[in-house]
């Protein structure tokens, strides 16, 4: 067989307890067909049910027993014809043992793959496990077990063991339910058996594996803890993203009678010069370039080659750090399995004595990476040990990608604790909003955790399966609508939230809400100064702009500076951006003149108004991004400047707006008490009459 060609036998049961899931079944089953027929078109399957009045089984021909299971295809490579076998499984009438499904299908493996294969020939078993199983004629039931274990880690067989049990299903025995459980344990612990409970639609779907990617090591070498000591280990992926099938370009201009077309599109470049369209240039004559300010810097590909980074293969130790000081966001890309080098005893030990070490001490590694020889990029992340909970699985780390510093975006962002009180929610809106939380937990006390990674598939890429399937039959078929089972994944749970309407109307009653008016799209012409001595119709440089979108231009020419029209907007625009660290303090500088520039200029407190407007935006801004020393400061020296220059009249005007210091009650960064706040204009003013 090929090296990721496998063979795989499904086992469902169709006795009556299963009648009700069994549609979910039959779509996840074919869907396990579907992406076969994509990503591994060579894989052999074969379909059992047993729960079925009739038997159809060469193990009873054979040996006799093993009623009530029925082959309905034998191991083949997967067709079109298997899906639709899948769409219409047939309903059983009695209550099916699975251990007589396991050994068929076992049986099914050997005779069809004797002793080769090893490791790609999979059980697949679909059941509630309610029904009671047989006793065997010699031993018990966990004697049979264990025989059973055993054939299958000889052959080199694998299982997977989904128990679909709906949470309504009180009907059941639970002596006998408690001990199917445990026998299905043993498989789990005896061989390479794998269990899953599921209670929806939606975790069946993601419970049943159906793409089979082989594990492949990135990696295999030394990991270096020092010059004198290196443990040998192997790099996995643990998660990787999952992409869309590449789509190829095809043509249909083939001759429908050739029947060796392939129908593949080649795409082939030519470049051309720019003086002559229909000289094409030749390879040794073109060559890459980088802009460099104005310039276009030409690069050779020997030099390209030249100036690459190229550092020697291997994993080094850098240095441990407590894993607090590795933040969540820090983590970057897939995330990636180190493991000791099967076999070596020396390796399992050290790895899992480096490991139970770091997770006493609660700390973590960082190592440098350079997965394979003349790798052109160096990689350096974070190793958290992964301590095995089974006697059977060996320790090992989890390694995560870290940024350097290039990656890392610093944004600014205001605390909300920072906030003044009466921007803070009081007691029944932080109780309503908890109340609003707990109804949508997904992991309540005592109930299995809904929507959990490993049991949800994407809904992107299931949709995207399903309508290929139809197109595959039907070119003209229209894109179906979301499935049911799709829908819980993408969309609240409907029935929960009918039953906590009346959290969620206690949420909204909490808050005033205010529809957002949609700002309508202006047009303005930006005009340049005409110069001196230019007449109306524009002669030489005097040149009107043409209309421009308000919106579009803002956002391709960013504000530098506050200007006059609209200074507070100008201001809230520019201290919002966020691509510089400095853009908050060059904004409130900018402010700070802009005041200073009103009240200096202003003919009689005509451009008082406008100063005090900017001068509250300045306050409230200063708040939000825990600058209050740069306010208070300002607003000391703007006191003490219109003492000086006799303007009174603003001084005043600051006074009736009540504008006051930033205090500690809504910054914790200033060191001016409330009191003192509230007090502030009125010395200034006390002093005043005084000196008068």
């Amino acid at each position: 067989m090929a090296r990721n060609k496998e063979g795989l036998v499904l086992m469902l049961d169709v006795g009556p307890s299963m009648h009700a899931v069994l549609p979910e079944i039959e779509k996840v089953c074919s869907m396990l067909v579907q992406k076969k027929l994509i990503y591994n078109k060579s894989d052999e399957v074969g379909l059992i049910v047993f729960g079925t009045a009739d038997t159809k089984n060469d193990l009873t021909v054979e040996v006799g027993g093993y009623e009530n299971v029925m082959v309905l295809r034998d191991i083949k490579v997967v067709d079109g014809d298997l899906v639709e076998a899948l769409q219409q499984i047939p309903r059983g009438t009695v209550h099916g043992d699975f251990f007589d499904a396991i050994v068929v299908g076992m049986d099914m493996l050997i005779k069809k793959y004797g002793l080769t294969n090893k490791g790609k020939k999979r059980l697949c078993l679909i059941t509630n496990a309610v029904s009671p199983i047989k006793d065997p004629y010699e031993g018990t039931k966990e004697d049979q077990v264990n025989t059973i274990a055993a054939q299958m880690m000889k052959d080199g067989m694998k299982m997977d063991c989904i128990i679909y049990r709906e949470k309504q299903d009180c009907n059941v025995l639970k002596e006998i339910v408690e001990e199917n459980d445990f026998l299905l344990s043993i498989f789990s612990s005896k061989s390479s058996s794998k269990k899953v409970y599921v209670e929806n639609a939606t975790s069946l779907l993601g419970a049943l594996r159906t793409r089979n990617i082989s594990p492949v090591t990135i990696y295999r070498g030394d990991f270096e803890l020092s010059s004198k000591m290196k443990i040998k280990v192997w790099v996995y992926k643990k998660t990787s993203e999952e992409k869309f099938p590449t789509l190829k370009k095809y043509s249909d201009k083939a001759p429908p009678t050739d029947k060796f077309a392939t129908h593949e599109v080649k795409v082939d470049y030519e470049y051309k010069s720019i003086d002559d369209s229909n000289r094409v240039v030749p390879p040794e004559q073109r060559i890459k370039g980088y802009r460099y300010g104005p310039q276009v810097v030409p690069i050779s590909s020997a030099e390209l080659e030249a100036v690459k980074f190229k550092p020697e293969k291997g994993v080094k130790l850098l240095g441990f750090t407590d894993s607090s000081n590795i933040m969540r966001h820090y983590y970057m890309k897939d995330v990636n399995i180190f493991v000791a080098e099967p076999g070596n005893t020396k390796a399992i030990l050290a790895v899992s004595a480096l490991a139970r070490a770091l997770k006493e001490m609660n700390k973590v590694a960082i190592v440098r990476c350079v997965w394979r020889q003349g790798q052109g990029n160096v990689v350096v992340g974070v190793l958290t040990p992964n301590v095995s909970e089974r006697d059977i699985i060996p320790d090992s780390f989890y390694f995560n990608v870290l940024p350097f510093a290039e990656d890392v975006r610093e944004f600014q962002f205001p605390s909300f604790s920072n906030l003044p009180s009466s921007m803070q929610p009081n007691q029944q809106q932080q109780e309503a909003a908890d109340k609003l939380v707990q109804m949508l937990n997904l992991a309540p006390t005592g109930t299995e955790e809904a929507l959990q990674p490993n049991l949800t598939p994407n809904p992107v890429l299931e949709r995207y399966y399903r309508c290929l399937e139809l197109k595959s039959k039907d070119h003209d078929a229209a894109v179906p609508p979301l499935d049911e089972t799709l829908k819980k994944i993408t969309e609240p749970d409907s029935e929960l939230l009918s039953q906590s309407r009346a959290v969620i109307n206690e949420f909204r009653r909490s808050f005033e809400l205010k529809e957002h008016p949609k700002l309508k799209k202006s047009s303005r012409r930006f005009l340049r100064e005409k110069p001196s001595g230019s007449d109306e119709e524009g002669e030489g440089i005097g040149i009107v702009g043409q209309p421009m979108d308000a919106i579009e231009y803002t956002s391709e020419v960013k504000l530098e500076k506050i200007g006059d029209s609209n200074p507070v907007q100008d201001f809230e625009a520019l201290i919002s951006r966020r691509d510089g660290s400095q853009w908050v303090i060059k904004a409130i500088q900018n402010m700070k003149n802009k005041i200073f520039d009103l009240v200096e200029n202003s003919f009689e407190g005509d451009a008082y108004q406008k100063a005090m407007e900017c001068l509250v935006a300045l306050r409230k801004s200063c708040i939000l991004e825990q600058e209050p020393r740069e306010f208070n400061d300002f607003l000391c020296h703007l006191n003490k400047y219109c003492h000086e220059k006799n303007l009174k009249s603003f001084s005043e005007l600051i006074a009736s707006h009540e504008v006051m210091l930033i205090s500690k009650t809504e910054a914790p960064e200033s060191d001016v008490p409330e009191n003192e706040a509230g007090s502030f204009l009125v010395k200034k003013e006390a002093k005043a009459e005084q000196g008068s």
